[in-house]
């Protein structure tokens, strides 16, 4: 590995929004459109993401794995059907749990979290 480059490091919480580490690139806390319908929620993490990937001359297809949290498993379906428009076959892997967002806009606030590991080359 050549070196490690952090962007978008959130010295409040203690994160970076982007590791680059060789060949790999990490995103952490890819959200949006908070507050929105749960599919609207899918969509904003994921053009987050892209807006976060495009930063360093990536796309969706580039993302090889994903870690999303959900307040409500049974958005399953939902996630999936966006998935399916957004990543256009080109799947990466994929883990899926449930959590509270408690400390993000209440019961009616973030629904959805998604975490990716994407590869340069």
């Amino acid at each position: 590995m050549s070196s490690i480059s952090r962007y978008n490091v959130n010295e409040e919480y203690a994160y970076s929004g982007i590791v680059e580490a060789g060949d790999f690139v990490f995103l952490s806390f890819c959200v949006g459109n908070v507050g929105a319908s749960f599919e609207g929620q899918v969509n904003g993490a994921l053009n987050d993401m892209e807006n976060r990937l495009a930063t360093l001359g990536l796309t969706l297809q580039n993302v090889v794995k994903i870690d999303v949290l959900l307040k409500d498993v049974w958005n399953i379906p939902v996630m999936e059907k966006v998935f399916k428009e957004r990543f256009k076959g080109i799947y990466p892997a994929r883990k899926t749990i449930q959590t509270e967002f408690a400390h993000i806009g209440g019961p009616d606030g973030l629904h959805v979290q998604i975490d990716a590991i994407a590869y340069k080359k």
